[in-house]
């Protein structure tokens, strides 16, 4: 099989945009603004590789796990954010099953996927100009290991209207799997941290405790897919029973080949609040670079650098949606706490940049919701600060108008006063750019 021009799916890793931003069309990445297929990517893996390449750093062969455990420490991704899939909705669907699942690890900046035996291990990481970039590394010892860049093959997946907003990016899908993986034909799908519990992690092994709280974790029909005359009605019986708390999984596979026998709840819920957070951060990035090269070629473009009233609307409409996602508008609540089994949330919330009250956007609260201080984390991120000027001072513009209380729309009500100042104060204290960015567009009062 020649992996070179394989299909490369990292489908239950990833994750979907709440909607597509305002006048983009799928595969924005074909824009000349864009270029993503011929751009040379700045991205983690890429400079792994120039490192690999001047012999400034190597990855050690692991006889039963390969490059995986080098791998996870040259991008300081931790061990504990490991996820467990045993639906078969990725690449090397011959070796994934429930009795053999695939492990996906990752950090705030790059997704690594690993399967037993498998040929090839599949990496995503984050660009901060093109977005999600997608890799493979052949599970072959050599002296000098090659990351290849995949490109269209992957992003019949992985640049989607329905599932990544029209972008390259992240997919963490929830299906409805049969005892051998396969999936069961149901309108179950992409999930973000607006997904209720009941209808997430369907296809995935699930550990920790989260109360009575129905998910679909560790859920397999017993049937095979064709059997399932009727399978709506087969899935709501199924989602109806409680969960228990689950801390062993040597019931449903053997764990001994993976690196930690979780797939920590935790985790899983962080995963897919960051993974749709990067697929907007790009939908912002892309929409402002293609609306500013659009003005330069009507001659709209400004000598100011401001943009015009078209591109203003298209900017702002991108940052909006992203403003709403950060600040978690929607976000599914917990009715009971949740809690981890792999040490992922401490570790987690230690990488956190902390004010002098000892505050961080890391911090946990996994009682009511997943965020103790409810903005987006990544708004330290890369990728974040590298957002062209126009949409990164609307967002910073617009959080500044919500935690002021100036904007109190009912959309963002979940925001308590004592919330508003927290964020606010964390960002002052940790964000320069916050208190120093000002608004260069004007405010737009009705907003989707």
């Amino acid at each position: 099989m020649n992996f070179r021009r394989v299909f490369v799916c990292l489908s239950a890793v990833s994750l979907a945009t709440i909607g597509v931003v305002a006048q983009q069309q799928p595969h924005a990445a074909d824009h000349a603004a864009i270029a993503y297929a011929t751009s040379t990517p700045a991205d983690r893996i890429a400079r792994l590789q120039a490192s690999i390449d001047a012999g400034a750093a190597s990855l050690e062969f692991d006889p039963q796990r390969g490059y995986l455990p080098s791998l996870l420490r040259a991008l300081e991704i931790p061990v504990s954010s490991q996820g467990l899939v045993f639906s078969r909705t990725s690449l090397q669907v011959d070796r994934i099953a429930p009795w053999t699942p695939r492990a996906v690890y990752f950090s705030d900046d790059a997704y690594v996927g690993w399967v037993q035996e498998g040929p090839i291990m599949e990496i995503a990481t984050v660009d901060p100009k093109l977005g999600a970039v997608f890799y493979t590394l052949r599970q072959e010892q050599a002296a000098r290991p090659v990351f290849e860049r995949q490109g269209r093959t992957c992003l019949q997946c992985h640049d989607s209207s329905s599932t990544t907003g029209g972008v390259p990016g992240l997919i963490m899908r929830s299906v409805f799997p049969d005892r051998y993986g396969y999936v069961v034909p149901s309108d179950q799908g992409v999930t973000t941290d607006r997904t209720p519990l009941a209808d997430r992690w369907g296809g995935w092994y699930v550990t920790g405790n989260l109360g009575n709280q129905p998910h679909m974790g560790n859920i397999a029909a017993p049937l095979v897919g064709h059997e399932i005359a009727n399978p709506a009605a087969y899935l709501t019986k199924l989602r109806a029973e409680p969960s228990r708390p689950v801390a062993d999984l040597s019931e449903r596979f053997d764990p001994a080949p993976y690196l930690t026998p979780h797939s920590d709840a935790v985790a899983l819920m962080v995963l897919a609040h960051q993974a749709s957070i990067h697929n907007l951060i790009t939908a912002a990035t892309y929409e402002a670079r293609r609306a500013e090269y659009d003005d330069q070629m009507a001659g709209s473009a400004r000598v100011d650098g401001a943009v015009s009233e078209g591109a203003r609307v298209r900017i702002e409409t991108a940052g909006e949606r992203l403003v709403r996602a950060m600040l978690f508008v929607k976000e599914a609540p917990l009715a009971q706490p949740v809690s981890g089994t792999s040490g992922f949330a401490a570790e987690f919330a230690r990488r956190g940049t902390r004010d002098q009250k000892g505050r961080s956007l890391r911090d946990l609260d996994l009682t009511r919701r997943l965020f103790r201080y409810p903005l987006s984390y990544l708004i330290y991120s890369e990728s974040f600060d590298a957002m062209p000027a126009p949409v990164r001072t609307y967002v910073y513009r617009r959080l500044r108008e919500v935690l002021s209380g100036q904007d109190d729309r009912t959309e963002f009500a979940h925001l308590s006063p004592a919330d508003r100042d927290a964020v606010r104060e964390i960002l002052e204290e940790t964000k320069p750019e916050f208190t120093t960015t000002r608004a260069c567009c004007s405010a737009r009062q009705a907003l989707p």
